[in-house]
């Protein structure tokens, strides 16, 4: 049995560490390549991949490791895995693109097709959000650290966050049959965490995402007492699938399944 709770501290360190290199060519005149699916790609994600890989390699828990940057090989063998660490080495490329900060390093722990501890770090913002399920979720900034949890109940306005690289027409759709509500742009995973701290009620993602983009985030949002569902009301899963695909999801922090039938005809 993995002591998820025992592992947090060393993933924070892992994350920084990962942060602290894709720092040094953030602050640089670094290249931007395509991958296959025309996704951007720098040395900062190849340099993050390679600190992560080899870091929770030497940990006292011996578990494969499946990053955006995987190669094909490892990617196909996933499906044998039960137990494994889901890695986005730095999500949100766009951003550190465009240098507004809104980045992160994502590092999950899945077990049984669910993400259960993850730390998210946002390195040009030195902020750390990190949690196991069963054991609550914190939040750090610098050196101080606090406990997190979800907004109980929700805003009135509903506060809903967007992507702030992704938006579209499906989004505002469905944005007009909630009622009331207040939208917030944010880049990354640090979409889901601000639902996680109680900053935000609501986080719809009606395009496409891949898993390692939401497993950290979603296992400290369910560390903090909220969820994600898909728009049929069902736990997203992770390595389930043959695609690494999520479906169109909800990342809630009070129970928002009352308004899922108008919801789900966005």
């Amino acid at each position: 049995m993995i002591d998820r709770q025992s592992l947090l501290p060393a993933l924070v360190e892992i994350a920084a560490e990962a942060g602290r290199a894709i720092l040094e060519i953030y602050d640089s005149d670094f290249a931007v390549e395509l991958k296959d699916d025309r996704s951007p790609l720098t040395a900062a994600d190849r340099a993050a991949h390679k600190i992560i890989v080899r870091e929770l390699g030497r940990l006292p828990v011996a578990l494969p490791v499946l990053s955006e940057e995987s190669s094909g090989a490892e990617s196909r063998e996933r499906r044998a895995w039960g137990s494994f660490w889901l890695v986005d080495p730095l999500d949100g490329t766009k951003e550190f693109i465009k240098r507004n900060g809104e980045f992160t390093v994502n590092i999950a722990l899945i077990e049984g097709h669910r993400a259960v501890a993850g730390v998210v770090a946002a390195p040009v913002l030195d902020t750390f959000y990190f949690g196991a399920v069963g054991s609550g979720a914190r939040k750090r900034v610098g050196d101080e650290s606090w406990p997190i949890q979800v907004r109980r109940p929700a805003a009135e306005p509903l506060r809903v966050v967007g992507s702030r690289s992704h938006a579209s027409p499906d989004l505002q759709g469905f944005l007009d049959r909630i009622g009331s509500y207040e939208l917030k742009s944010m880049g990354s995973s640090l979409k889901i965490c601000l639902v996680a701290e109680g900053e935000a009620d609501l986080y719809p993602r009606l395009g496409p995402t891949s898993e390692w983009d939401t497993a950290a985030a979603e296992a400290v949002l369910l560390a903090a007492g909220g969820s994600m569902i898909d728009l049929e009301g069902q736990p997203l899963t992770y390595n389930a699938r043959e695609t690494l695909l999520n479906p169109h999801f909800l990342a809630m922090g009070d129970d928002l399944k009352g308004r899922l039938p108008r919801l789900r005809n966005a």
